[in-house]
């Protein structure tokens, strides 16, 4: 079970959004270059990103950031957030990322989707953002009426290599995640299935490990890190566990 202790960046600062509301969000002192800096000396494999300035904008605005955590650490770097085109892909690639993570721009534009799994083989990972079972897109303001096991039947073969599924209702909220829906994608899904949103304490850690289905392959963990909620040493003992 990989680990993904997460860092959203936001006008150069680490910050967390409550239900990906930008209106209802917290900021944090530390610098995401020093956060990827915890990480790694408390021994972190595996790192989420999130360019929330990107997610509005539709450009890699924190490029630059992200650069230098992947040439300061050791990390298998997931990154999404307004990932829109091949360029984009591109500019993660050439800096060291392990996956891009495309959402809203893939999810309307399906053959987007298909020609990046296509060009960037085992790079491209889905991001399915749920609000009650149905897809939401553009930052979680748009409900889209399609079912996510619907949708991901569509594309099930397109050669995605990873998919992270969020739960709105749980994301940020510290109440545990979705396990039971992130199971039922996990079964028909033809690529591993990290979970996403609203972890809560280490225990949330041990039921997704103890969950064993082959075909989940970790957690993201983010507020409940910041809050204080999960120690990092606490966290880091569960890596190997």
């Amino acid at each position: 079970m990989k680990i993904f202790p997460a860092i959203d960046i936001k006008d150069n600062k680490c910050v967390r959004l409550i239900k990906g509301n930008f209106d209802n969000k917290i900021e944090y002192e530390i610098s995401p270059i020093d956060q990827a800096t915890k990480y790694r000396e408390y021994g972190f494999k595996n790192l989420h990103i999130v360019d929330l300035d990107g997610a509005l904008t539709g450009k890699t605005i924190n490029l630059d950031i992200i650069k230098e955590i992947i040439i300061k650490n050791d990390f298998k770097v997931e990154v999404g957030g307004g990932v829109r085109n091949t360029d984009s892909i591109n500019q993660y690639i050439d800096a060291g990322v392990d996956k891009v993570i495309l959402g809203s721009g893939a999810i309307k534009n399906k053959e987007f989707l298909k020609e990046a799994c296509e060009k960037f083989q085992n790079k491209i990972a889905l991001g399915l953002d749920a609000k009650d079972g149905n897809l939401s897109v553009s930052g979680w303001k748009e409900n889209l009426n399609i079912k996510i096991i619907d949708f991901l039947k569509e594309v099930n073969d397109f050669g995605i290599s990873r998919i992270i599924y969020t739960d709105i209702n749980k994301d940020g909220m510290k109440t545990s995640p979705n396990f039971e829906e992130t199971q039922n994608i996990a079964k028909i899904s033809n690529c591993p299935v990290v979970i996403s949103g609203g972890v809560s304490s280490i225990n949330d850690i041990r039921k997704a490990k103890s969950l064993n289905h082959k075909n989940i392959e970790g957690i993201i963990v983010g507020k409940a890190i910041y809050d204080g909620d999960i120690k990092l040493d606490q966290l880091a003992k569960e890596i190997n566990a």
